[in-house]
């Protein structure tokens, strides 16, 4: 299960940021989404991730399954699109929570910036409310927003 809220920003937060990912994305489907990630930790390790996940909102399934290097080279070549490139910037906030900016396709003239923080129930996103300067920086949400979504952007973007 995915709890998360949805913001669009305009740049990165002026946070230091824990964990730097480069990573590229491909769809299979959009509804439901089945999309496969490679996700590279900026001079460390690389994971491959098969992703189906429900319909979009606070609240929506999602299962994740590691690939091999191997199958989702081969999965990737079935694609047959260019994949949406991004890196994703981590930042701690207060309670334990993850603040994950990710600019989408910053070479492509669609590019754009949106952050996300992930909650462990519904009652606590519902109820978080960001303080400080990140009130001002997440003032745009589109959580659950039709067309706000990865896969709707590759939707517009690759098909």
């Amino acid at each position: 299960m995915e709890i998360e809220r949805r913001w669009l920003v305009d740049r990165w937060p002026d946070l230091t940021p824990n964990t730097v990912l480069e990573m590229d994305q491909g769809y299979f489907a959009v509804r439901p989404a089945i999309r496969i990630r490679r996700e590279t930790v900026v001079g460390g390790s690389t994971a491959y991730v098969l992703c189906f996940k429900g319909k979009g909102g606070l609240v929506r399934e999602e299962i994740e399954l590691e690939l091999t290097s191997d199958h989702y080279h081969r999965l990737k070549a079935m694609l047959n699109k260019p994949m949406i490139q991004k890196e994703q910037r981590r930042f701690s906030l207060p309670g334990g929570l993850t603040l994950e900016v990710n600019s989408v396709d910053p070479q492509l003239d669609t590019g754009f910036f949106y952050a996300e923080v992930e909650f462990p129930d519904e009652a606590s996103a519902r109820s978080w409310t960001p303080g400080g300067e990140l009130a001002s920086y997440l003032s745009h949400e589109v959580t659950g927003q039709p067309g706000e979504s990865m896969a709707a952007y590759w939707e517009r973007t690759r098909t």
